[in-house]
C-alpha cells in the first residue's frame, strides 16, 4: 500500500447519525462521502485518515480498510494472512490486536480460531507483538467468505478531545453533542445556551465551532504509530488551523457547584475562557444573556436527566415543565433542542416542537433531539 494509494475510509457514527455526518464530511471536503449503516465511507489516501481524525467534530473513529480477501477454511485464512502487506501498515515496534467479527453465511464462523490465526500470522511474518493492552487494533470482519481488514487509526474514541478531563455523571459525548448542534443548523455565529451544562460540553463544542478549532488539536491518535505516518505532512496539516474571531458567546449553568466548577474548568483547557460563561442557578432563574442591542437570540439547547440512570422519573415532570415555562416566557426568538430518551417528559415542556427525530442510540438507551423553530 503506497502513501499516495487510495482506500476506502470509514466513518463509525453513532447510529442514527450518519446522515448528518455524512453532511459534516462534505462540508469539510471529503466530496464522495456515502452513508452505510453504522457510519460514512469515502475513497481517501492516508493523508485523508489524518484530516478526518483532526477535523471531524462528528466522527466516533475512523478506520482504514487495508485489503481484502477470500478464505474458506481457516488453512485458508493463516496461508493468505502471512501474504498480506502487514508491513506497509504496521510497525514491528509496535503492539498490535486482533478483533475479529464474523456473520453465519462464512464457512470461517469462529470469531476466536480465525483472531489465532491472524495474530500469529501477524506475531511471525511482521514481527509485532500481539497485546489487549495494544494501541493499534486491526479489525477483521468475515462475511460470506470475504475476509476484511481494516486498522482503527483513531485509538482512543474520537469524542475524547484531550482537554476535558472532568465529566459528570451522564455525559453527553463530544461528538454526540456537535452532531445535534449541527441538526440544530448551528453553524458557529450565534448565541448558545445550555441551562443544565453539567461538564459544559454543548456550550464548549459549540464554542470550538465558532472559533473553527480542529477538535483533534489537543490529542494523540494510533496512526501516528503506524508505518504509514509521515511527521513532517501531519505537522503541516495541523498547521493549517486557522482560527475565525466571533462575537457569539456561550453560556452555560448548573444548578450544582461541582459541575459549574468542573464545565469552568473544561472551558479554560480548551482555550475557551473568553467565551465561554458558567454560571449557578437553577433552571427557573434562567434569563436570556444581555446581549449587545443588536443581538439575535440563538439556541438554547439541553440535554436533562431521563429518570433511565440520573434522577426519578415522576420529579423530573415538574422539572420538564419548568424549563418549559421559563423558555416560553423569557425566551421569545430563540430556537430549543431538547435530548432525551422519553418523548412524555419533552411533552411535559409544552414547546410547539417540530416533527421528532429518529431515535439515537446512546449508552444503551435511545435518546432523540427534539426541536423548536424561533419561539413566539
Amino acid at each position: 500500500m503506497d502513501t499516495n494509494d487510495t482506500f476506502e475510509i470509514f466513518l463509525t457514527a453513532p447510529p442514527g447519525m450518519e446522515q448528518t455526518l455524512q453532511r459534516e464530511a462534505v462540508e469539510i471536503g471529503f466530496s464522495g462521502a456515502k452513508t452505510v449503516p453504522g457510519g460514512v465511507t469515502l475513497e481517501g489516501d492516508w493523508a485523508d485518515v489524518w484530516r478526518a481524525n483532526l477535523q471531524l467534530r462528528g466522527a466516533a473513529r475512523v478506520l482504514a480498510r487495508i485489503g481484502s480477501f477470500r478464505a474458506f477454511h481457516l488453512a485458508q485464512l493463516d496461508k493468505r494472512a502471512r501474504k498480506f502487506p502487514w508491513s506497509d501498515v504496521l510497525r514491528a515496534d509496535v503492539p498490535v490486536r486482533v478483533e475479529t467479527t464474523t456473520n453465519k453465511k462464512s464457512k470461517i464462523y469462529h470469531a476466536g480460531a480465525a483472531t489465532q490465526r491472524i495474530e500469529r500470522a501477524i506475531s511471525e511474518e511482521l514481527g509485532a507483538e500481539i497485546s489487549a493492552e495494544a494501541p493499534i487494533a486491526v479489525k477483521l470482519r468475515i462475511e460470506d467468505n470475504l475476509c476484511t481488514f481494516s486498522v482503527d487509526t483513531s485509538g482512543e474514541g474520537l469524542h475524547k478531545r484531550g482537554h476535558k478531563t472532568a465529566v459528570g455523571k451522564a455525559p453527553m459525548r463530544e461528538n454526540l453533542a456537535a452532531l445535534f448542534l449541527r441538526d440544530c443548523g448551528f453553524t458557529g455565529d450565534e448565541p448558545v445556551v445550555d441551562p443544565m451544562c453539567g461538564s459544559g460540553t454543548f456550550v464548549i463544542e459549540a464554542a470550538e465551532i465558532a472559533k473553527g478549532l480542529f477538535p483533534g488539536r489537543s490529542r494523540s491518535f494510533a496512526f501516528e504509530q503506524m508505518a504509514s505516518f509521515d511527521s513532517v505532512a501531519w505537522e503541516a496539516l495541523r498547521a493549517k488551523q486557522e482560527t475565525r474571531e466571533t462575537s457569539a458567546r456561550f453560556y452555560g449553568s448548573d444548578r450544582n457547584a461541582g459541575a459549574v466548577e468542573m464545565a469552568t474548568a473544561n472551558a479554560e483547557r480548551a482555550g475557551l475562557a473568553e467565551l465561554v460563561q458558567i454560571t449557578q442557578h437553577a433552571v427557573s432563574d434562567l434569563t436570556p444573556p444581555v446581549l449587545d442591542p443588536n443581538g439575535e437570540p440563538g439556541l438554547v439547547i439541553v440535554n436533562p436527566p431521563y429518570g433511565a440512570r440520573i434522577g426519578n422519573k415522576k420529579l423530573l415532570y415538574a422539572l420538564y415543565a419548568a424549563l418549559g415555562e421559563t423558555l416560553m416566557s423569557r425566551f421569545s426568538g430563540w430556537r430549543v433542542g431538547i435530548v432525551t430518551s422519553e418523548t412524555s417528559l419533552a411533552k411535559a415542556t409544552k414547546l410547539p416542537f417540530k416533527p421528532f427525530g429518529a431515535p439515537v442510540a446512546h449508552g444503551g438507551l435511545k435518546i432523540r433531539l427534539f426541536q423548536t423553530g424561533p419561539l413566539p
